[in-house]
């Protein structure tokens, strides 16, 4: 069995085996055909089909897998209800802890299309777990998109665990806090300087708290109202993190301003997921696709992908590969990279394929 079929068969059965639904039919077919599309991607490190259909051997044409690939993009059938989420769901129940932290942004993908995505963040890296994609330009998306992805995610995180939003200045709107505080969920967003909020009786502006804070220091505003609308009690978070030139503003209804500032140093670990699928990954940006719901039946198998990827990187350090397949004193490699090395090594060696998407 020549590498990359071993690869697909590993990620064939992989899918099929954790799917809570046997897969028949029609929906066996669009998983085999998934499933070839996510072991292409990582395979050719790109979306550009006929590069993935060259890494997927199935005793046909390469130009009869790229239009079974295509199909499967155009196909409506293909959703993230029933092709997605059962492996999410799986990975957010398995993770340690009770705390969720998951951070959303926005990023290009495809030709005039962004993306909104929300993922949690884990070891160190920011793994996939909602989005949704609109025609546009680099910018910031209107509010009501913002509410739609976070509607998605009350569905989709486990009972009993404890969510908290992170996002930078685009997601401060009032309606979004609204909602996160409905769901009884923690959350910690960038806002402006100019942002007024009314604190013990006075109208002030964030950055009033500009003259009094010095590097490395922090000054926390509770239960103040925010805005020209009043909204509240929340509190503002003035934070000068020491090195940087200036500092940031956040609206938080967390009480410790020291924890609301760690957890919103983690936001930015989301930037690393859209880089790794992107120029130093699986090169998303290259797409010619322009039709969101293509665009976002695609990004299915990338984020399936990245996942099995980034899991695949956990095993290798905890399993004590890094020094066999890097060095053994240090290892500057992030988990993607990791994994994809990991991988590399299973196949030169003839080793079995491990393929996860949780633990």
């Amino acid at each position: 069995m020549c590498d990359n079929a071993k690869v697909f068969r590993a990620v064939r059965d992989k899918l099929a085996k954790l799917h809570p639904d046997q897969p028949r039919g029609n929906f066996a077919r669009h998983l085999d055909t998934l499933a070839g599309l996510v072991s292409g991607i990582v395979g050719s490190k790109s979306v550009n089909l006929p590069k993935v259909a060259s890494k997927v051997p199935d005793g046909n044409k390469p130009s009869s897998r790229e239009k079974k690939f295509s199909r499967l993009i155009d196909n409506q059938h293909v959703d993230f209800e029933n092709y997605f989420l059962p492996y999410v769901e799986t990975m957010l129940s398995r993770l340690v802890g009770e705390i969720l932290v998951i951070a959303i942004d926005g990023s290009t993908v495809g030709r005039g299309c962004m993306t909104l995505m929300a993922s949690v963040i884990f070891q160190g890296r920011s793994l996939p777990v909602a989005w949704l994609v609109v025609k546009g330009k680099k910018g910031h998306l209107a509010e009501s998109f913002h509410l739609e992805l976070l509607n998605s995610l009350k569905d989709i995180v486990p009972d009993g665990k404890h969510v908290v939003i992170l996002g930078d200045g685009e997601f401060d709107g009032i309606r979004l806090q609204e909602n996160i505080k409905s769901y009884g969920w923690d959350y910690a967003c960038r806002t402006g300087v100019n942002i007024s909020i009314l604190w013990n009786g006075h109208e002030i502006k964030c950055g009033d708290a500009l003259e009094s804070l010095e590097p490395g220091k922090y000054i926390m505003f509770k239960d103040i109202l925010f805005t020209e609308e009043k909204y509240g009690p929340v509190n503002v978070v003035c934070y000068w993190r020491r090195g940087y030139k200036e500092p940031i503003f956040l609206v938080t209804n967390i009480d410790s301003p020291g924890k609301a500032c760690a957890l919103y140093r983690l936001r930015f670990r989301i930037e690393t997921l859209f880089s790794d699928k992107k120029s130093r990954g699986f090169n998303i940006h290259k797409s010619h696709l322009s039709d969101p719901e293509r665009i976002t039946r695609l990004l299915i198998a990338v984020s399936l992908a990245y996942i099995w990827i980034v899991f695949l990187g956990v095993v290798a350090k905890t399993e004590g590969w890094v020094g066999i397949i890097h060095r053994t004193k240090r290892c500057d490699l992030s988990l993607f990279q990791l994994g994809l090395r990991f991988l590399e090594h299973l196949i030169n060696e003839g080793m079995k394929v491990i393929v996860l998407f949780s633990f």
